[in-house]
């Protein structure tokens, strides 16, 4: 890290005292996080994950073609599918099923043909069962089409016949719930990481004095499919349909893989729930009704305490001790929280130390290195998640 310039900085060392001992802290610009850098195939919207470049450059430096790369906290699968691209095989598991649901149908991508086709075909004039409710969000036609798009995949997947266009077809349905552009299926509304309540969505239509325009379903999904598959290539493609094949996406709590073997994981590049930050729970509700999951029943963490936090994360780094290769490698993205009262490495490292684990390492990629590389030597106190910050560790 220390020879490290790409992006014409050399890299800040600092020394950075842990509980129980002191890391090199190396700070610099080691991945871009312009969208643009990004390939299309992961514009999937998911609160609270993070660009597809930190991934990407630890794959790239510590697996080789065909490794299992693994995130316990997979979210919409950002490792996973950069990891596909890159030729590897991707592990996932999320205790939230809608983790899944939006990352293996980029395992396995149709064309823009079959989906057209697809869409002509599925019938979205017979949903009886229409929530009036979530009028609050769309057009009285824009709902029963959407009604009728949603009992078709349930139907689809009760039955066993719910195939690769189909599973494509409903990721990207559920992307597009809601937004706040005509991109969306809904009126304006927050951007599609989070859905409002229906109580608040009605305040924004007030406030606005919006009406839920009629939207047409399948020009949007089809619109949006053909801006995920535009930077596929002939090769990435063959990447991607063999690490679907052999793909594993587990919907569990991480602390508890028996599905994946003992010492089979190359590298584990993740992100944690940041204690009590983000409610997933709230964000995805409308996603979850439309895939036919009880929000209320999907355990997600919401760790109010460092304590808490604290001995989850324990459990985590004892099974990713189990599944890793011998000197395998741990990225994991740690964050600031409470206004920098607590900083996550110094929670992580013990935790991960009691597992069997020595931290080698934390990187800072830091967009605006020569004005805050000044902060991380000596304050760091108001920055925030704006950087992302990576505890680099190895199992002994």
């Amino acid at each position: 890290m220390i020879g490290f310039d790409a992006f014409a900085t050399s890299t800040k060392v600092i020394e950075k005292a842990c509980p129980g001992q002191s890391i090199p802290m190396y700070v610099n610009e080691f991945w871009t996080a312009k969208q643009r850098a990004a390939h299309s195939l992961h514009e999937i919207s998911y609160r609270a994950c993070f660009k597809p470049q930190l991934p990407r450059f630890f794959i790239e430096r510590f697996t080789k073609p065909g490794e299992k790369v693994y995130d316990p906290f997979m979210g919409r699968g950002t490792t996973l599918i950069e990891s596909a691209l890159l030729g590897r095989t991707p592990v996932g598991c999320d205790v939230n099923p809608l983790a899944a649901l939006l990352c293996l149908p980029r395992l396995n991508t149709p064309n823009a043909i079959s989906v057209r086709q697809r869409l002509k075909e599925i019938p979205m004039d017979i949903a009886s069962d229409i929530r009036k409710d979530l009028l609050a969000f769309y057009h009285p036609q824009t709902l029963s089409e959407l009604c009728s798009l949603r009992n078709y995949f349930l139907e689809r997947q009760a039955s066993g016949t719910l195939d690769s266009v189909d599973a494509w077809i409903r990721m990207i349905a559920t992307n597009r719930l809601t937004g706040h552009s005509a991109g969306f299926f809904s009126v304006y509304s927050l951007p599609p990481n989070q859905s409002v309540s229906i109580a608040s969505q009605l305040r924004i239509n007030q406030t606005r004095q919006q009406v839920p325009p009629l939207r047409d379903i399948g020009a949007i999904i089809l619109k949006k499919t053909n801006a995920l598959l535009k930077d596929l290539t002939t090769q990435q493609t063959k990447h991607l349909h063999s690490a679907g094949s052999a793909a594993l996406c587990i919907t569990s709590n991480c602390a508890e893989t028996p599905d994946i073997d003992d010492e089979s994981i190359a590298l584990v590049v993740t992100s944690p729930p940041f204690l009590d930050i983000v409610q997933y729970d709230q964000d995805n509700w409308l996603r979850c009704w439309f895939n036919g999951i009880d929000a209320s029943t999907v355990p997600i963490w919401q760790l109010r305490s460092a304590e808490k936090w604290q001995v989850a994360m324990s459990s985590v780094f004892q099974e990713l001790h189990r599944v890793l290769v011998p000197r395998g490698i741990v990225a994991f993205e740690v964050g600031e929280v409470r206004k920098g009262r607590i900083l996550l490495e110094d929670l992580v490292i013990p935790a991960a130390n009691q597992a069997g684990f020595i931290a080698i390492a934390l990187l800072i990629n830091d967009q605006e290195f020569t004005k805050t590389s000044q902060c991380w030597g000596v304050d760091n106190a108001t920055k925030g998640t704006n950087t992302n910050r990576i505890v680099i560790l190895q199992k002994c």
